[in-house]
């Protein structure tokens, strides 16, 4: 596996990726309604691609395949931190995150799903706020704003 820099051809994609690991790999702890609201599948792509080309982004690449990626802005905010529901559990969450971490020198903060609330732990993050997420009139996606402080 290989870390490499955000290219502009790979926003379809990782939009994809997204999608399907949302819908996959944190089915366990949200309602169907809740994943549908949350990764529409109708994603702007010209905004993704100017947000990853704004921010410090990476993706995850083994085999010539993308497994996941991750952007973290120049104040700390970590945006995105997705994997490949087939690469789950393989050190590719810790590579990302690892390269996204040493790009800043800010602490480092996050909004992350119920499903991500334990990698951060064990990363050092500690939780600052917990929060309601409302898409579309639901309230649903409870997520934890996370900061590791340096």
């Amino acid at each position: 596996m290989i870390i490499r820099k955000y290219q502009p051809s790979d926003c379809k994609e990782l939009a994809d990726l997204f999608y399907n690991t949302v819908h996959t790999v944190n089915a366990k702890d949200y309602t169907k309604e809740q994943l549908n609201v949350w990764a529409t599948g109708q994603v702007d792509l010209e905004q993704w691609n100017k947000s990853l080309q704004e921010h410090f982004s990476v993706v995850a690449v083994d085999d010539e395949i993308i497994v996941g990626f991750g952007d973290i802005d120049k104040t700390g905010y970590l945006d995105h931190l997705f994997v490949h529901t087939s690469y789950q559990r393989k050190g590719i969450a810790s590579a990302i995150c690892n390269q996204l971490e040493q790009a800043v020198q800010e602490d480092i903060t996050t909004h992350a799903s119920i499903t991500a609330k334990p990698f951060f732990e064990k990363r050092g993050y500690k939780i600052v706020k917990e929060q309601q997420v409302e898409r579309q009139g639901i309230f649903h996606l409870t997520k934890r704003a996370f900061c590791k402080c340096l």
